[in-house]
């Protein structure tokens, strides 16, 4: 809703709102948003659109991106402080005295993990905040950040293109008893069927540049697409709604977050929750190759805990 994938697209704030009032309306209750989106803007469409039904949602909200000591955003920062000041102005933003889940948005590698989770935890103890959550973190750091203060969920991308989080990470999630939120559960959009060619993809777009969606990568997965839209066929599903109803089968500990501006998109994703997939059609899906290429440019997997 801040335009995260492009920089100079045209937003509509009040499209925005009105999708986040029908998600309210078909019974969504989580609601994903962080500073570093717009930056603040999407906090601040979030805000406005709770007025009167805040109670109605968990409001999970991130940290960790806006530097508040002057660097500004799109500076790594968690330390103390800076947790201790973003929190403030999310809560403003938002419109709240509480936010029910709040993320560490990319590991700090300057500051030790159990700082953060203290100051975290310091912010549970005064009511400002409910749960803490761990973004993109490695297995060693949501050890040592989860022995500090208990960790709800981790938000890691996820999807039928990207599953390596299957290996290591969800294993030791469920062991601690720690919920999972895939972002990205479409792909970055190309799971929804609607980019087929590098045309369908703006020339401001970050994707543009994504290794997934150039060269002979993207012809590949779009093979995945492809083999996606098929499924869906068999039960009257758009793509979109096949690999979500997929993700969905994957635990119930799991709680997918389609990110949409649109009224339409994202009442086609609700639908998703309603579908059926046979165990022969998601073990079809399960088989499938995962994309080609890495998820993100050398410059943004620098910035992931591995």
């Amino acid at each position: 809703m801040a335009g995260t994938y492009t920089t100079g697209g045209a937003l509509d704030n009040d499209e925005s709102i009105r999708t986040i009032h029908r998600a309210l309306d078909l019974g969504v209750t989580h609601i994903d948003t962080a500073e570093i989106y717009g930056p603040y803007l999407s906090e601040q469409i979030v805000g406005q659109a709770l007025r009167g039904r805040r109670d109605q949602v968990k409001i999970a909200t991130k940290f960790g991106l806006v530097a508040h000591s002057g660097g500004g955003p799109g500076v790594t920062d968690s330390t103390p402080q800076n947790v201790k000041t973003a929190v403030e102005g999310s809560l403003r933003r938002l419109g709240t005295d509480h936010i029910d889940l709040y993320y560490q948005h990319r590991v700090d590698p300057n500051t030790p993990i159990e700082d953060t989770a203290g100051a975290v935890a310091d912010l549970i103890a005064e009511g400002k905040v409910l749960h803490f959550g761990l973004s993109e973190a490695s297995a060693q750091t949501i050890r040592r950040a989860h022995a500090v203060q208990p960790v709800s969920a981790l938000q890691t991308e996820y999807s039928l293109w990207t599953r390596d989080v299957e290996a290591e990470i969800l294993p030791l999630l469920r062991d601690l008893g720690i919920g999972f939120v895939p972002y990205s559960p479409l792909g970055h959009g190309l799971l929804t069927g609607q980019i087929r060619s590098a045309a369908d993809i703006p020339d401001d777009d970050w994707r543009k540049t994504n290794p997934r969606f150039v060269g002979e990568n993207f012809t590949r997965n779009l093979r995945l697409v492809d083999e996606v839209r098929a499924i869906g066929a068999e039960i009257g599903a758009t793509p979109a709604q096949t690999a979500l109803a997929w993700i969905l089968t994957r635990g119930d500990d799991i709680a997918p977050i389609p990110g949409t501006r649109r009224v339409t998109r994202m009442e086609e994703n609700t639908a998703a929750d309603a579908l059926e997939l046979t165990q022969e059609q998601a073990d079809r899906l399960s088989a499938l190759e995962p994309a080609a290429g890495e998820r993100h440019d050398q410059a943004n997997m620098a910035s992931i805990d591995r």
